[in-house]
C-alpha cells in the first residue's frame, strides 16, 4: 500500500518492510556536491546508475549538473525519457541493439550530446561499425594496474587515440579514467598525473578530462585544478550518501564539508524465537548487504546475519511488532531493490515519492 502525502509513514497507510528518503539530506548532497564542483573548477556529471530515478536527476540538473553518467546504453535510454539531454556512457559499448538505439537518438535530436569510453581498436571499430549521420563522440580511456578497464600504458592509451582520430564514424572527445579503485592518495595523485599527461598528447583543443567515483573527489579536486581541460566528476553515491561505506571514506572526512545519510530501511519485529534474539521483516530483498550489513539506529541491537527476507538480531526487551530502524551501506545496491521509495521530512510525513527505473 503506497504511502499518502502528508501522513507519518507510522500512521498505517504504509507497509513494512519499507525504505524512506529524507528530503532534507538529499537536498542537502546534490547542493552539496554541486558547489564542491563549482569551487573547484570542475563540473558535474553524476552517476546515475545509483538511483535511476527521474526526481533525483532533475534535482541534480537544476543544481546545474552538466547531465548524466550511466554504464549501460539501456540506462542511458531511460534517462533520455527524463528528458537529459547530455549523458556519458562510462564504458566502451559494444552490444549491437544498444549502439543500433543510439546512432538513430543521435540522428534524431541534433542537441543530443553522448559521450562513451574506448580502450581498444576493436572497440572503436565496433562504435564506427554502427554510427549512423553523426559519428560517436568517444573518451580513450587510461586505466592502471588491477583496475577494471582501459588503457594500461600511455603509449596505448596514444594509439588507440590515434586510432580514433583516423577513423570515419567517431570522434575523439578527450580522456576518461576511474580512480576509485585506488588504495591511496598518493597512488591517486600518480594516476591524474597520467591523466593529464594524456590529455596533453591528444592535443585537442578543449578536450574533455573526466573521472569518477566518491572516495577521493578532494585529491581529484586539488591536482586538477590547473588542467587545461574541462574536467567531467562522476561521483554518484555521494546523493544519498549511507551509513556505512561511504561514510568510512567520504573525502569529506579530510576536508571541511559534511554528506549527510539520506536511506534508511524500517521494519518489523516478527518473532522472538530465543531470549535476546530476534527475527526482522528484512532481508537480503530489500537492504544492501555487498559492502557490510545495515546498521541497526538503535543502542544494542547487533545484525547477526541476513537471509532473504529476514534479518537475525542480538537485541534485549524486542517483542514482535516493535519497529526498527536501520541505515544503509552502499546507496548504488539499495534503490535498485525499490520501486517507489516515500520522501520524507524530519517528522516522517510523506511530502512526495521516488521511483526509480531499473
Amino acid at each position: 500500500m503506497p504511502a499518502i502525502l502528508g501522513q507519518s509513514v507510522f500512521d498505517g497507510g504504509l507497509e513494512f518492510p519499507a525504505m524512506v528518503v529524507h528530503r532534507d539530506a538529499l537536498e542537502h548532497n546534490v547542493a552539496t556536491m554541486a558547489a564542491f564542483a563549482r569551487d573547484h573548477g570542475m563540473e558535474l556529471a553524476p552517476h546515475a546508475k545509483t538511483h535511476m530515478s527521474a526526481e533525483i536527476a532533475a534535482m541534480q540538473l537544476s543544481a546545474g549538473a552538466w547531465g548524466l553518467t550511466v554504464a549501460t546504453l539501456r540506462q542511458a535510454a531511460t534517462v533520455r525519457g527524463f528528458g537529459v539531454g547530455r549523458v556519458m556512457v562510462a564504458n566502451q559499448v559494444v552490444d549491437p541493439a544498444g549502439l543500433a538505439w543510439a546512432a538513430a537518438e543521435l540522428d534524431r535530436d541534433p542537441g543530443f550530446e553522448l559521450l562513451s569510453f574506448a580502450d581498444s581498436e576493436a572497440g572503436l571499430d565496433l562504435l564506427a561499425g554502427h554510427a549512423g549521420e553523426r559519428p560517436f563522440r568517444v573518451l580513450v580511456e587510461l586505466g592502471h594496474e588491477g583496475g577494471r578497464a582501459g588503457c594500461r600504458s600511455l603509449e596505448r592509451l596514444l594509439e588507440v587515440a590515434a586510432y580514433a582520430q583516423r577513423t570515419p564514424g567517431v570522434e575523439l572527445a578527450g580522456v576518461a579514467g576511474y580512480e576509485g579503485g585506488l588504495n591511496s592518495a598518493e597512488d591517486v595523485r600518480k594516476y591524474l598525473a597520467a591523466l593529464q599527461d594524456a590529455v596533453e598528447y591528444v592535443r585537442l583543443k578543449r578536450p574533455i578530462l573526466t573521472v569518477g567515483g566518491s572516495q577521493w573527489f578532494d585529491v581529484i579536486g586539488r591536482e586538477l585544478v590547473a588542467t587545461q581541460a574541462r574536467i567531467l566528476l562522476r561521483s554518484g553515491a555521494y546523493v544519498t550518501h549511507d551509513d556505512g561505506f561511504y561514510r568510512e571514506r567520504t573525502p569529506f572526512n579530510r576536508i571541511d564539508g559534511e554528506l549527510r545519510p539520506a536511506l534508511e530501511v524500517w521494519a518489523h519485529v516478527l518473532s522472538t524465537p530465543e531470549p535476546g534474539l530476534a527475527i526482522v521483516g528484512m532481508g537480503k530483498r530489500d537492504a544492501p548487504y555487498d559492502e557490510g550489513l545495515p546498521i541497526p539506529r538503535r543502542g544494542g541491537v547487533t545484525i547477526m546475519k541476513m537471509q532473504d527476507q529476514h534479518t537475525v538480531v542480538r537485541a534485549a526487551g524486542l517483542k514482535p511488532g516493535d519497529l526498527l530502524a536501520f541505515g544503509i551501506s552502499h546507496p548504488c545496491t539499495a534503490f535498485d531493490k525499490w520501486r517507489v521509495l516515500p520522501l520524507v521530512d524530519r517528522d516522517y510525513r510523506v511530502v512526495g515519492t521516488i521511483r526509480t527505473n531499473f
